[in-house]
């Protein structure tokens, strides 16, 4: 047996952070605090229905139906309902468009309010002081640095979601994608075109 082989058969060592996560939910549990059950339920709901996924389609319906894209940009939240996506950190959702002539930009200055519903957990770098005051101060070096440059013709529109509402990016649908199904369209969504540190 090679050595490669024999290590396989031994799991890694959990980080000390885990340990203490996992001693908290044992003592918790043993002392009727938590039920597992509803933590598992809990734990599925973030993994199974929060994600960026439901943004992409979103977009992609938006991209091939010109009716729901006015509805979307007129009023978010129902539009966002009809398919299917909604609830706690998406109750007021605002759509703004990336056009030619503009470039969206979302952040949140106060603390990390964010779309769940739609575009899952915020990423580590949306929660960073660095990230929440460059967006408003100096938004195109900002976007330069994390690689998307968007050229001085292009104003540079920056939504600073709050506690009372939440932005969504509609980003520009990608030249040469006319013959391109819905599903395949939603493929090409990023999070981060969502948020606006990327073009597509």
């Amino acid at each position: 047996m090679s050595p490669d082989h024999a290590h396989s058969h031994h799991p890694e060592p959990i980080a000390p952070v885990e340990a203490r996560v996992a001693a908290l939910e044992t003592v918790l549990a043993e002392n009727g605090l938590l039920d597992r059950t509803a933590l598992d339920e809990i734990v599925a709901h973030f993994e199974d229905d929060l994600s960026p996924l439901n943004g992409a389609k979103v977009v992609a319906h938006a991209w091939v139906d010109p009716d729901y894209r006015a509805r979307l940009l007129d009023d978010g939240t129902p539009a966002i309902a009809e398919l299917g996506f909604g609830g706690p950190e998406g109750d007021h959702m605002v759509v703004v468009e990336n056009t030619s002539t503009v470039h969206n930009l979302v952040v949140c200055t106060l603390c990390s309010c964010y779309p769940w519903p739609i575009l899952g957990l915020p990423p580590r770098w949306y929660k960073a002081p660095a990230y929440r005051s460059r967006a408003v101060r100096e938004p195109r070096a900002l976007l330069r640095e994390m690689g998307t440059a968007v050229p001085e013709s292009v104003e540079i529109r920056v939504w600073d979601s709050s506690a009372e509402v939440r932005y969504l990016v509609l980003p520009r649908r990608p030249a040469g994608t006319e013959e391109l199904t819905e599903t395949a369209l939603a493929g090409l969504v990023t999070r981060d075109s969502m948020i606006g540190v990327e073009r597509l």
